[in-house]
């Protein structure tokens, strides 16, 4: 049974937003300011972490705090939160039991908390935790996407999604997932490692209004559609928690007649940014600070951009999130668009510093920028590809070949783009898959890196 405050709560949430669609800069401003004050308040009142963190700087400007880290919350969890009795063997004693089939990932734990992780692919695995009300927030702000686009619902006309993700209990999307089960949004959950004949059954079946999921598992789905054994007519198709390239993106309109919208969101942030009608993408900038700096912590200037990005949750109570670092390289814009938005404008995600491969250069180690690998495999593959970085060479994935090309000449293709970017010749391995590899919580990085032990 759905959870009626909750919903409440998120209906509630979606309709009081829409008149900040019209805010101008100057309110937007405004009400951020207010936010982070009340913010910095309660994690002051009750985490001793953030009193430590920010000792003597309590009246400092946001800018001038220290960032906090992935590593820095998990090791001072439990004097982090600011719930009094809340400790991280907890919560991951109940990630666990969910992860073993015993509990429902949309049912509050305790009563009171709901709780997802991040794979620890990036690092240290992330422990993160929500109450009533932020839980509330978080799927309002994924939400928003749909009401951004322009995709309605209501009692009347339902929103059929279907969530093409992972299956893994932990994992934020099953909690959002598992916390609609109303006649409002109807969910289909998809497995992104089921067999695609299976996906495509189940969504026939469905037929959903939505469709959202990795962009690793939009594209197969398109030529699924193209091929004509996958027949559905979404309106709106929204990509999520991977980059989306051009050529993903082209094949996901000619699939299903209009560009796909690349929402931009985190476990620990839930929702960043969306793009509105006209495709255009607008940060959140009224539910976190976003910060695009420099390898120093220094902001880089709009469309620059930036080696990593700070976050603050203006709603984070039960864990606060102050300066808090993701590894993605953002480019930030200005203001300014034809829907009328004055939120600032989010110009790309090109990945995350993780995929910033160091190889054997001519004259030392280079840095080689995932674009690199997106100019010479874009073109060639038609559901995906994947680079994995071993000790002594790169394996190339490369799925759904397109007619006319052959492995050596994708790796001929590799070889040059990698000597133009001043790499030394290395080994490459170019296989021709059916699928990608995919991480722990299904997710296919164009970017990995094995273990040299």
């Amino acid at each position: 049974m759905a959870d009626l405050w909750l919903m409440a709560r998120v209906l509630f949430l979606r309709a009081a937003w829409k008149p900040r669609d019209h805010w101008d800069a100057g309110r937007i401003s405004e009400h951020q300011e207010g936010s982070l004050r009340r913010l910095r308040a309660a994690a002051y009142a009750g985490s001793e972490f953030y009193r430590r963190h920010h000792a003597g700087l309590q009246n400092a400007p946001l800018d001038q705090l220290p960032p906090v880290t992935k590593a820095d919350l998990m090791e001072n969890f439990d004097q982090a939160v600011t719930a009094p009795g809340l400790k991280l063997a907890d919560v991951e004693n109940h990630l666990r039991a969910l992860t073993d089939g015993g509990g429902d990932p949309g049912k509050p734990w305790r009563g009171r908390w709901w709780a997802a992780a991040t794979a620890g692919t990036t690092g240290r695995r992330g422990t993160f935790v929500w109450n009533r009300s932020e839980w509330a927030t978080v799927l309002a702000s994924y939400a928003r996407a749909n009401d951004w686009a322009g995709i309605a619902a209501g009692p009347v006309r339902p929103l059929r999604m279907a969530l093409v993700s992972s299956r893994v209990p932990t994992h934020q999307s099953a909690g959002v997932g598992a916390s609609f089960p109303s006649r409002l949004v109807p969910t289909l959950r998809l497995d992104v490692t089921a067999p695609m004949a299976e996906s495509v059954a189940a969504l026939n079946s469905f037929q959903p209004r939505i469709l959202v999921g990795y962009a690793s598992a939009l594209q197969p789905l398109a030529a699924e559609q193209l091929a004509g054994r996958l027949r559905i007519a979404p309106e709106g198709v929204m990509s999520a928690s991977e980059v989306l390239s051009g050529p993903a993106a082209s094949e996901m309109r000619e699939a299903w007649g209009s560009a796909p919208f690349d929402v931009y969101a985190a476990t620990e942030t839930a929702g960043i940014a969306s793009p509105c009608a006209h495709r255009k993408r607008h940060v959140y900038e009224d539910l976190v600070i976003v910060e695009s700096v420099d390898a120093n912590g220094t902001a880089v200037e709009p469309g620059t951009t930036g080696a990593k990005l700070l976050a603050t949750v203006l709603f984070s109570r039960t864990l606060p999130l102050i300066r808090y670092e993701l590894s993605d390289t953002v480019r930030l814009g200005g203001r300014g668009c034809p829907c009328g938005r004055s939120f600032r404008l989010l110009q790309g995600v090109e990945g995350r510093l993780e995929d910033v491969l160091q190889l054997p250069g001519r004259t030392g180690a280079v840095r080689v920028h995932p674009i690199i690998f997106h100019h010479a495999l874009d073109t060639v593959a038609t559901s995906g590809w994947q680079v994995i970085q071993e000790p002594s060479r790169l394996r190339i994935l490369v799925a759904g070949i397109k007619p006319g090309l052959s492995a050596d000449g994708i790796r001929t293709a590799v070889a040059v783009a990698l000597a133009e970017a001043g790499a030394a010749e290395i080994p490459l391995d170019v296989q021709l898959v059916d699928r990608l590899e995919r991480t722990p919580l299904g997710k296919a990085p164009y970017v990995r890196r094995l273990p040299s032990g």
